[in-house]
């Protein structure tokens, strides 16, 4: 698999940015690549690989794409404080390199796809978590992730003792917003009692909320304060500050887009991590490199939800499977907004 290391080197200047986009081509390594001709590309959103969470699962799905379809897979790091033109011209070298599909992690992307998709027209280009964007080459791939939320918010109820829970959001954007509205919601509709404390890292333009553990640490600590014994931090790799705040003071954490129980650089604090809000990022990646190699690419809107296991619950952690009366409200928590009798609110 090809690498583009991450960019380090902040500028604004047009003569910094060249000197980024070389530096970008230069630090590529080579760690496999599948032999039979097809190249599949994924660019990274803020934080990186490595973040435990949203950028890590869709680097897994690439890596399943290489095992499984033999194909080259491609990555690019974002840099620090970068714009619309670095994922501008990032997504133009991945696509001129061959690569299709070409898949920008994160609704961040959506400008930079909406100006390079019409110029290659016979490229599928993905996005993850927008669809804003539309074209005939574009795969919009999205998640309820307001449905899996709304059962941790379940979860959170049927497990917290100070009947006080939180909520960390990494910025302020309707997309995380999601994440709030239905952990509110599945709290207060499993035990209205139960006080939620909302927090957001940063607002936009400040992406920083998903990139700065310190951030994330901060934050938890000031809501176990206030007494909170279950935090649901969605907050890309500032969570992983969230985890160990709240690991070390021995309370709860949900965790998010992956299963953050089973992620190696969490393992000192995975009995802490209760459970986490799944996306199936993995592979919805997968599945658009697979719908380009059959000759029939995926375009438009691709939705993933409860009725496809597309989010959910994890189960983990062996503490958690044992909690029969939470996995039992969860189930029908479930089971009532796959039939249609819970609405799951996208916003607060």
């Amino acid at each position: 698999m090809r690498r583009i290391t991450r960019i380090t080197t902040v500028g604004i200047a047009s003569a910094a940015l060249a000197l980024s986009v070389t530096a970008c081509g230069e630090n590529s390594s080579d760690s496999g690549s599948g032999s039979g001709g097809d190249k599949a590309a994924i660019a990274y959103d803020i934080g990186g690989r490595g973040d435990q969470s949203f950028n890590d699962a869709a680097y897994a799905g690439l890596a399943k794409a290489e095992k499984e379809l033999d194909i080259s897979g491609s990555e690019a790091e974002p840099s620090d404080g970068e714009g619309d033109a670095d994922k501008v011209q990032r997504l133009t070298e991945l696509a001129r390199s061959g690569n299709n599909p070409v898949i920008g992690v994160g609704f961040a992307y959506a400008p930079a796809i909406k100006k390079v998709a019409p110029k290659f027209p016979k490229t599928t280009f993905g996005i993850i978590d927008d669809a804003s964007v539309t074209g005939d080459n574009i795969a919009n791939i999205v998640f309820n992730e307001e449905q899996g939320s709304y059962l941790a918010g379940v979860a959170a109820a049927k497990v917290t003792k100070s009947k006080t829970v939180g909520f960390i959001g990494g910025v302020e954007t309707p997309l995380i917003k999601k994440f709030e509205a239905g952990f509110v919601q599945g709290v207060k509709d499993t035990d209205a009692s139960v006080n939620v404390l909302p927090q957001y890292l940063t607002q936009p333009p400040d992406f920083g909320g998903f990139s700065k553990p310190d951030l994330g640490k901060a934050a938890a600590q000031g809501q176990l304060d206030k007494k909170a014994d279950v935090i649901y931090s969605a907050a890309g790799l500032a969570g992983s500050g969230a985890i160990e705040a709240v690991s070390k003071a021995g309370k709860w954490n949900i965790g998010v887009d992956s299963d953050q129980y089973k992620q190696k650089g969490l393992a000192a604090y995975k009995e802490s991590i209760l459970t986490s809000v799944t996306k199936d990022v993995e592979d919805s990646v997968f599945n658009l490199i697979k719908s380009v190699q059959d000759g029939k690419p995926e375009t438009g809107e691709v939705r993933y939800g409860l009725d496809k296991d597309g989010v959910g619950l994890s189960m983990s952690n062996p503490a958690f499977t044992k909690m029969t009366d939470v996995i039992e409200a969860v189930d029908k928590a479930k089971q009532e907004i796959i039939d249609g009798k819970i609405t799951v609110k996208t916003a607060p």
